[in-house]
């Protein structure tokens, strides 16, 4: 494997034509299969027997990127290792490093330290983004309020502060366990 192959690479929608046929192929395949495809999957070569099985989360990848180049968006391909660095981590989480160390100090997100430095697994880093995901939508639903339009502005007001208020105390208690 070339070192060019471990590089972060970008591919632009082309040949649309070509991706609606294998975009078709794959609707087809899903749709004869249902919600859970046959788990098995094969590249194919130029001669008739030339083929290879290829494991489930490589045709994920495929079908993503198939439906994303067909809808004219282009694809980044970046290898990453398995294991982070904080600024990396930082970087996917759309955080600051220093948020990310404190994230570990806390015991928030698990990491190992190899020397003087701490490493993340990607895997542990990716629960950590969903599950904060969750937390928010959760409090978005949690401090909305329906309006109707002869209500007061200032007693809405008050109910969402409430509610904040509310919230906040949770977040204090589960942090104080």
């Amino acid at each position: 494997m070339t070192a060019e192959l471990l590089e972060s690479q970008t591919y632009l929608p082309e040949e649309q034509e070509q991706m609606a046929t294998i975009a078709s192929f794959l609707d087809a395949h899903h749709s004869k299969t249902g919600e859970r495809p046959e788990r098995r999957y094969f590249l194919a070569g130029a001669e008739e027997h030339d083929q290879i099985e290829v494991p489930e989360a490589l045709h994920r990848v495929l079908v993503h990127a198939v439906a994303a180049l067909r809808a004219g968006r282009a694809i980044t391909i970046s290898p990453t290792m398995p294991k982070l660095t904080t600024q990396q981590v930082a970087d996917l989480l759309g955080v600051s490093r220093p948020t990310v160390v404190r994230l570990i100090d806390n015991g928030e997100l698990a990491s190992e330290r190899i020397g003087n430095r701490r490493k993340v697994l990607l895997k542990d880093a990716l629960t950590y983004r969903d599950a904060r995901r969750q937390r928010q939508y959760q409090a978005i639903a949690d401090t909305s309020v329906d309006v109707s339009e002869d209500e007061d502005a200032a007693v809405v007001n008050d109910r969402l502060k409430r509610i904040r208020k509310q919230r906040a105390e949770q977040r204090r208690r589960s942090a104080n366990l």
